[in-house]
């Protein structure tokens, strides 16, 4: 048994962008989706991001864009967005073929050590597609909560997706991190 690879987390840049589409697809689109827990594609069928929406946060003054590195292949990715006291976690996704075996655990734990030291974030904030109960337990089990705040999914908006059923909406979990 070899050890394990250490990973490298560091600022996506404009290079980046083509590898984190096609990461971002892979962990919830389609049948490469399916290998791993996170997917998306009995909800949602149709692109998750696009090239101009990845670029626009890697340029974002008030966002960053973490690649994580694994023997030099990209392997997982974030996005954290400060909003004054509390920062925004998002556009989490892990390869498919790594999933389930702590890599996110990983990913999560150094976004929230960013978010409280480049920017003293007490909190952090996420939305969750609300029937994704797996998805949530996940997070609750990493100190995350349920607010019962939900915000309407795009419908129409092609950019998000291609919804297959009809009650998605996003709720908002927060996690301390005093």
């Amino acid at each position: 048994m070899h050890a394990a690879t250490a990973l490298t987390f560091r600022e996506a840049a404009a290079a980046d962008v083509a590898g984190i589409v096609a990461l971002v697809e892979s962990a919830y689109r389609g049948e490469s989706s399916r290998a791993g827990w996170t997917t998306e594609a009995d909800l949602l069928e149709g692109q998750r991001t696009d090239p101009e929406g990845v670029l626009a946060l890697v340029e974002s003054p008030d966002s960053t864009l973490l690649v994580v590195e694994r023997d030099g292949a990209l392997v997982a990715c974030c996005q954290l967005e400060h909003r004054g006291t509390h920062a925004y976690f998002g556009m989490f996704a892990v390869s498919p073929a790594l999933q389930g075996a702590g890599l996110g655990k990983q990913v999560i734990a150094e976004a929230e050590r960013r978010a409280r030291a480049d920017w003293g974030a007490t909190e952090m904030h996420m939305t969750v597609i609300s029937v994704r109960d797996d998805l949530i337990a996940f997070y609750e089990r990493r100190g995350y909560g349920r607010t019962g705040r939900m915000s309407p999914f795009p419908y129409g908006d092609e950019r998000f997706g291609l919804p297959r059923r009809a009650d998605l909406q996003f709720e908002l979990l927060v996690k301390p991190l005093a």
